[in-house]
């Protein structure tokens, strides 16, 4: 059973998703620790009280980005992680970083890379009058929200709709495809190949694409 270790920023919503897909034993998984970047995230008492080491490096207290991704790094190996999981950590990280954990760490953004990069994603996506929008789960690069696509989640944006209704629509779709891609990697059956995710042993109905019917 492989070793994973989630970061997170605040409630730790996909976290959750992952605890609640765990204990159903469709999670074939131990989470090894939860670290914050924020003392006070609300996902960290979850964590504790599901009986997980929690950890919490204040970013606010160390010289610079690189300084706090030594430190990181250091409190993420602890754990032996065979994967590190992004749910909602809310910090840009170092090149350095991300090559010491390539093709072990994971991200999840609310929309449809490469569409919509960085923040505010789902106003934009209003903005820009969209039909489809949705959230992708994806291996990290050194590019802020680019790397090798694992999974995505494409939902309708209807008339009418307001920045804090299709957010919760996309994230009702970020809690089915953030476990799956868990559940992926602790299978083995996910390959990079050159830029590209490749799902191994996929049957005839399982896809990389989820779209919800419309209603």
């Amino acid at each position: 059973m492989k070793n994973i270790v989630i970061l997170i920023s605040g409630r730790g919503s996909n976290m959750e998703a992952m605890l609640a897909e765990r204990d159903a034993g469709r999670l074939p998984v131990n989470i090894a620790a939860v670290i914050s970047n924020r003392p006070d995230a609300k996902g960290l008492e979850t964590a504790a009280r599901a009986g997980i080491p929690v950890r919490s490096l204040d970013h606010k207290a160390f010289a610079g980005r690189e300084a706090f991704d030594d430190a990181l790094a250091a409190c993420i190996d602890e754990f032996a992680p065979d994967l590190v999981v992004l749910a909602g950590f809310m910090r840009i990280l170092t090149p350095a970083f991300v090559s010491r954990y390539e093709g072990r760490l994971l991200n999840i953004h609310p929309s449809l890379l490469p569409s919509f990069p960085g923040l505010h994603t789902h106003q934009r996506a209003l903005d820009e009058g969209v039909r489809i929008h949705g959230c992708t789960v994806h291996f990290v690069t050194a590019a802020l929200d680019h790397g090798p696509v694992v999974i995505q989640a494409a939902v309708p944006v209807f008339d009418g709709d307001s920045e804090d209704s299709l957010a919760a629509r996309v994230l009702r779709q970020e809690h089915r495809i953030y476990p799956q891609a868990v559940r992926w990697f602790a299978e083995d059956r996910l390959r990079l190949d050159g830029g590209r995710v490749r799902l191994v042993d996929a049957p005839t109905d399982e896809t990389a694409l989820i779209a919800p019917p419309l209603r």
